[in-house]
Parts: structure tokens; sequence; C-alpha cells
């Protein structure tokens, strides 16, 4: 290679190929570090209205639209019954679309790696080497990975891991993270003939179960099924994958039935500590992105979009003066400080609002409203509060206005002044290895 190389990116997801593509735009001259091997399956199958956004700027919707599923919303439905329903209405997300889409993984991942190519970043196949850096690096490449990459020598001005879950930066600096407090495993595979109950074509639904929670999401000739339960209850199912998500498929009524005649047509897959946040996402002469930095709990699907998201902000705050600004150090850590405080803040946002939905209040303010229409429905003023609520529900678990702090006050205050003559949220709420909380009527 002749030129230098602005930024080494390390790891082709999502991520990585959407800062690569964006760079690219800007003028960075970007290599990307993949050695091609990932899982035939991944989590972050069903996308969210806000993710289109960037597809739109990457210019890839239409060829999206060819391999995926239309996401109209989301359904919650309960071991007792009750249903929940989020569709995206018209002219509630604003300028967002009010549509997203469930996606085939695989294929997603790797348009956005054909259009990052078509924009001119460069890919190197190898498994790209780091170690601890000298003088104002902090990590730096291995001489086989330069190699490999023919830089002769000449390393990058910066550095970027998108490795995901490997968090290879992290643990090469030995930096500390945070986990969440669940000792959940998640169990998937794809299948056909397999009842998604849809109300409409494309519905992702999620379940709560009898212990854990489940998701189904509609792929064109097939159906994502997951289950996500604690460790213990995993291990009352077999001592295989496949053994512990059949038995707890046939385990589970609301599964059970919807299941009768299906077929797996994949692998199953596991996935484990799937809440985690790094100490630090940054430091001289480098920068963690997506999963590398933080994943997010797969209920409400937030983790794809928070990957693209932070690539997406990295370029407009920090990147839009040019490759000029890998020269100034101070203010390349001060813009990549502001984008960890913001990216925390999501995290912290997503986390709050899952939790709704985990301890049971959001069925719990849900069971109130319906019974507030059922009582006043004569009275403009209720009408008008739980129309209110459900818009900013749906704005805020669209990835929309997640981080509001009114709409984070709002159902706060909903929760605990506006719900009464209702179930308890503990009746609602995901159950671990507890048996299930009883209903008081």
């Amino acid at each position: 290679m002749s030129k230098a190389v602005d930024v080494a990116i390390l790891g082709a997801g999502p991520a990585g190929c959407t800062l690569g593509a964006l760079l690219r735009e800007r003028g960075f001259r970007v290599v990307v570090f993949d050695d091609d091997k990932r899982p035939d399956l991944l989590v972050g199958e069903s996308l969210l209205p806000t993710v289109v956004n960037l597809m739109r700027r990457l210019g890839i919707e239409d060829r999206v639209k060819e391999f995926s599923q239309f996401k109209p919303g989301v359904a919650f439905m309960h071991r007792g019954g009750q249903r929940l329903d989020f569709l995206f209405p018209e002219g509630v997300l604003g300028k967002t679309p009010n549509y997203a889409y469930n996606i085939p993984r695989p294929e997603y991942d790797n348009l956005l790696r054909t259009r990052a190519e078509e924009l001119g970043v460069e890919f190197v196949h190898h498994r790209a080497k780091v170690e601890k850096g000298e003088g104002a690096r902090e990590i730096q490449l291995a001489e086989e990975s330069l190699t490999a990459a023919g830089m002769n020598g000449e390393h990058p001005k910066l550095l970027v891991d998108s490795t995901g879950r490997t968090r290879l930066f992290s643990k090469t600096l030995g930096l500390k993270s945070e986990r969440g407090n669940r000792n959940d495993v998640a169990y998937f595979a794809h299948f056909e003939d397999f009842d998604a109950e849809s109300t409409v074509d494309g519905q992702v639904v999620l379940s709560i179960l009898e212990h854990g929670w489940s998701w189904r999401i509609p792929l064109p000739g097939r159906l994502s099924v997951g289950v996500v339960v604690d460790k213990s209850v995993a291990q009352q199912h077999g001592s295989t994958p496949e053994e512990r998500l059949n038995g707890i498929i046939d385990a589970e009524p609301i599964l059970k039935k919807a299941g009768e005649g299906r077929k797996r047509v994949t692998d199953v897959m596991t996935y484990t500590n799937y809440q985690l946040i790094s100490e630090r996402a940054h430091g001289p002469g480098w920068i963690a992105v997506g999963d590398s930095f933080g994943f997010v709990d797969p209920m409400l699907s937030p983790g794809l979009f928070m990957a693209m998201h932070m690539a997406e902000i990295l370029d407009e705050k920090v990147f839009k003066r040019g490759p000029s600004v890998l020269d100034d150090a101070k203010k390349l850590a001060a813009g990549f400080s502001a984008i960890e405080s913001e990216m925390r803040d999501w995290h912290a946002a997503w986390g709050e609002i899952i939790e709704y939905f985990y301890d049971g209040r959001m069925f719990s303010m849900y069971e109130g409203g319906t019974k507030l229409k059922e009582t006043y429905k004569k009275w403009a003023l209720p009408a008008m509060m739980e129309k209110h609520l459900s818009a900013n529900i749906t704005r805020m678990v669209s990835g929309v206005s997640t981080r509001s702090r009114y709409g984070q006050k709002l159902i706060e205050f909903t929760s605990k002044h506006l719900v009464w003559d209702t179930e308890p949220p503990e009746y609602y709420a995901v159950q671990a290895s507890n048996e299930p909380a009883k209903a008081t009527a």
C-alpha cells in the first residue's frame, strides 16, 4: 500500500462496515481487517425503524427489501393471556419511517460489507492481532498484521475495535466491564411450520413465559424462535442446546401449541452474557464501537441500532472535519469522550425501558389504560391521556425518543400514580427460577 492508512478497523460487523463506509465518504483511507469467520445465525434479526434512516443514508434500503421481511411492529404476549400490540402508526414517529425489517443477518452483514467496498473501503483477509502500544499509542497492530495489510511498517493513525463480543482491545488492555444482573442464557434457531401468532404479517411476537421470555421473528420462509431463561432453568431441559430449546418450547404452554408441527431448519445457537459495558471506550490512538464497547439486552431489539448509531454519531460529531482531525489528539480525545458519554446514556435509557417489561410494570400500565378507556370512554381527558402515553412509549421502544427525559418521567409517573385496580407488576414480571407470580383475582 503506497498511501498511509488513516483508520484501521478490526472486524467487519455492522458497526465496523457502517463506520468504514461513512469515513470513506469523508475522504479517509480506511482498511478493515476481517477473517470472514462468523456464525450462520446471529442475534439482531429484528430491526428498529431508526435503522431504516441509516439504511437510506448508506443507500441500501431497496437491496435490504429484497431479502428481508417487512416489520410493522411488535406484540407482547403474557403467559396469563394478555396481549399488548405496538404497531408503528403513521405520524407518531415523526420523520422516522413507521416500519422496519426483519433480516437474515448473514445477508444483511454481507450487504453492509459490499456497500463499504463500493465506497472504496479496503478489506484485508486476516485476523488482526494487537499488542500494548508504545509512545503515543496505547494499543497497536502486531507486526504480522501490518505485513498482512501491506503497510510496510507504517502504522495507521487510528485503530477501531469492531470485534464485537470478542472485545479485543479491552481484553488486551485488561479493561474491566460492568455486567448486567441477570444470569440468562438464550437459545434460538430457525423453524418452518411454527405459528408466529402475528396479527399483521411480519409483526414480531415477544412472549412472557412461565420462566423467562421468548421471541418469534418472521423471516422470509421461516421463523426465528428464541428463548431466554435463567441458566438454572435451562439445565432442567437437557444437556445440549437442541435438547434445551426443544424442552423449553414443549414445556411452555404459550409456545407448545404454536410449535406442535415445527421443523427446525438450522443449528441451535447459544448466547450468554449479553448485558455488558466496558469501563472505557477509547484511549490514545483507538476507540471501540458497537458490541466491542457494550451490548444491550436483546428484548426490544436495540443492539444492531446501537452498533450502527455509534458509527453514525462518530461520523457526524467527530470525523466530519475529514482526515485532518486525526492530527489533533486533544480534540479527537474530547470528541471520543463526548460520544462515549452519549452512548452510556443510550445504554442506560434502553436498560430503563427494558426493565419496565422485565418487572411487569409495562403490562400493568397497559391493563390500567384498558380499564381506564372502558370506564371513562365517554370522557375525553382519560382517552387523551391513554393515547398520549401510548404514543410516547411507541416512540421510545422504536428508538426515536428512547433517551427523552420527558418520556422517561411520563412513564415513571404513570406507573406510580395512574395505575390502579390491576394485577400487581409482579404478576406480569418475567420470572427466573422461582414460581410464577399468582393473579390476585
